[in-house]
C-alpha cells in the first residue's frame, strides 16, 4: 500500500491504512498488529479493534503519529477472516459507529475464549501466577440465559447511559469520542430498558439520560442531565417512570416518582437511590453472592469486613451466615450508598456502615483482626495501602470480586508480597458482546496447606 508522508504530529497517521496480521486479544477489547512505517526501521504497535486473531485486515489508523508509542485502528476491510467471526447482530456496531460493543463481530464462545486469553495473560505478567497457581480452571462462565447461538445477543443491560445530540436525538457515544451515534434501538439493553422508548423521543436541552429497569421489581427510572441553562422537560416515556436530574454540581435531585429503585437479590429487597451502583446484568447480584459465599464458607460467630460495600449487598449476605453471635462492618464512600445499605440492613443488629473512602476509613476503625473480608472495588482496584491493610488484620479468607483483570492482578501481586495467595478464582460472562469480565478470587494465607 502506498502511504502519504506527514509531519510527525500526535495524530498525524489518521486516516492512513496499513495491511496487517492480526496478533493476540489485549486487554481493552481490541487486539495487537504490527507494521513497519515509512522511514522507520521497528515494527510499530497497532492496537486494532473490530478484529480478531490471526485475521489479515485493512486497519485504518484512529489516534497516532509516527513518534507515537503505539498506534490506534480500526479493521475496517477483513481480508482473511477468522472462523470466529460472525456479522455483527447490531447495525450501530462497526468502525466509527457506536463505541458501547468490542465483540458483536466474535461468536459468543469466542468471545469467552478471549477473555479468557485476556485474564491469563494479565495474571502472568502482573502476578506472575498461571492459571493453575490462581486456583483458575481456564474458563469464563455464561450467566444462566446467556449462551445464545451464533448471531444472536443477549438483553442483559439493565442500566443505559444514553447521550443526546445537539438535536435531541438519543444515541450512545462512538469510541473513545464524545460524538453520538443515534440508535433506534440497543440490542444489549435489557427488555426492562427497551420498553421505555428513550430513543424515540425528542430530548433537546437534555445531554444524557440514564436509563435504569430494576431487577424483580416494576421500578423504571430515568435521570436526566440537562444543558446549561436548559429547563427540564415533561418526560412522558412508554411505561411509568420515575424521574431524577442531576444538577450542575453534579448532585441528584427527585423530580416525580421515587429516588430510587427496589432491586431483588438473595431473597431480599435492595434500595438503590439516586443512581447508584448495582450489578448491571440481572443475574450477577445473585451469582457473585453465590461464588463469594462458597468461597468463604462464614462460619456463625465471625467477624467480617465488606469494603467498598454500596448498597450492602455482600454485608447482608455475611450477616446472615455469621448469625446474631457475628459481626460484620461495612466501609462505603458514597453518602447516599450507606444511606441505603443502612436502610437495606436495618434488621441485623450486628451490622455496622461508616462511611468515608476505605484507604482513611478503616485504619479509622481501630479494628486489628478480622475473620473474612470482601473487596469489590472499583474498577482501579484496591491498591497496595489497602491490601497491606487488609493483610495485617489475618483473614482466615478473602474474597476479592474484580471487574478489571487488571487491576486483579496488580492487587494480586501486592496480596502476595503480604503473605496471601488465591486458592479459587472463578471468571463469569457478565458484559456480553463486551470486553469487560468480571472475577471473584478467594486468597488464604500462603503459608496454609492448599
Amino acid at each position: 500500500m502506498q502511504h502519504r508522508s506527514k509531519a510527525p504530529e500526535a495524530d498525524a497517521l489518521v486516516g492512513e491504512r496499513y495491511e496487517v496480521e492480526v496478533g493476540p486479544v489485549a486487554h481493552g477489547g481490541h487486539c495487537i498488529a504490527r507494521t513497519v512505517l515509512p522511514g522507520h526501521d521497528r515494527p510499530q504497535v497497532i492496537f486494532v479493534r473490530h478484529a480478531l486473531p490471526g485475521e489479515r485486515v485493512v486497519a485504518e489508523i484512529t489516534e497516532g503519529g509516527p513518534d507515537s508509542r503505539f498506534l490506534r485502528a480500526d479493521a475496517v476491510e477483513v481480508l482473511e477472516a477468522s472462523p470466529d467471526r460472525v456479522e455483527a447482530p447490531c447495525p450501530f456496531s462497526g468502525p466509527g459507529k457506536c463505541g458501547g460493543c468490542d465483540w458483536q463481530h466474535a461468536a459468543p464462545g469466542a468471545q469467552r475464549r478471549l477473555k479468557v486469553q485476556v485474564i491469563t495473560e494479565q495474571l502472568e505478567r502482573l502476578a506472575h501466577l498461571t492459571p493453575e497457581e490462581a486456583g483458575w480452571d481456564g474458563t469464563v462462565e455464561p450467566a444462566p440465559g446467556d449462551k445464545v447461538a451464533k448471531g444472536e445477543v443477549p438483553a442483559w443491560r439493565t442500566r443505559v447511559q444514553y447521550a443526546v445530540d445537539s438535536e435531541g436525538h438519543a444515541g450512545l457515544r462512538r469510541h473513545r469520542s464524545h460524538e453520538v451515534e443515534r440508535v433506534d434501538r440497543c440490542l444489549i439493553a435489557a427488555p426492562g430498558v427497551s420498553e421505555l422508548g428513550v430513543e424515540s423521543r425528542d430530548w433537546s436541552g437534555i445531554a444524557s439520560v440514564e436509563a435504569i429497569a430494576a431487577t424483580g421489581s416494576s421500578d423504571r427510572q430515568v435521570i436526566l442531565t440537562p444543558r446549561p441553562g436548559a429547563r427540564l422537560p415533561i418526560v412522558e416515556l412508554d411505561r411509568p417512570v420515575s424521574v431524577l436530574r442531576v444538577d450542575e454540581q453534579g448532585g441528584i435531585h427527585r423530580v416525580h416518582g421515587r429516588g430510587f429503585v427496589r432491586e431483588r437479590a438473595i431473597d431480599r429487597t435492595w434500595r438503590v437511590g439516586s443512581g447508584g451502583f448495582w450489578q448491571v446484568h440481572p443475574m450477577a447480584a445473585g451469582l457473585l453472592v453465590e461464588a463469594v459465599m462458597q468461597g468463604l464458607m462464614p462460619r456463625k460467630g465471625e467477624t467480617a469486613l465488606d469494603l467498598y460495600c454500596g448498597v450492602g449487598l455482600f454485608a447482608g449476605a455475611l450477616a446472615e451466615r455469621v448469625g446474631e453471635t457475628g459481626a460484620v462492618l461495612g466501609i462505603e464512600s458514597g453518602k447516599r450508598a450507606v444511606e441505603d445499605a443502612r436502610h437495606n440492613l436495618g434488621d441485623f443488629d450486628r451490622v455496622r456502615i461508616e462511611q468515608g473512602k476505605v484507604e482513611s476509613a478503616l485504619p479509622r476503625t481501630g479494628i486489628t483482626e478480622a475473620d473474612l473480608v470482601v473487596l469489590d472495588p472499583p474498577r482501579t482496584g484496591a491498591g497496595r495501602a489497602t491490601v497491606e491493610h487488609v493483610a495485617s488484620l489475618g483473614p482466615r479468607r478473602i474474597a476479592y470480586v474484580a471487574c478489571d483483570p487488571a487491576a486483579l492482578a496488580r492487587d494480586l501481586g501486592y496480596f502476595a508480597a503480604a503473605g496471601y495467595a488465591p486458592r479459587r478464582l472463578r471468571a463469569f460472562d457478565l458484559f456480553p458482546m463486551t470486553h469487560h469480565v468480571e472475577c471473584v478470587a478467594i486468597l488464604e494465607p500462603a503459608t496454609k496447606d492448599a
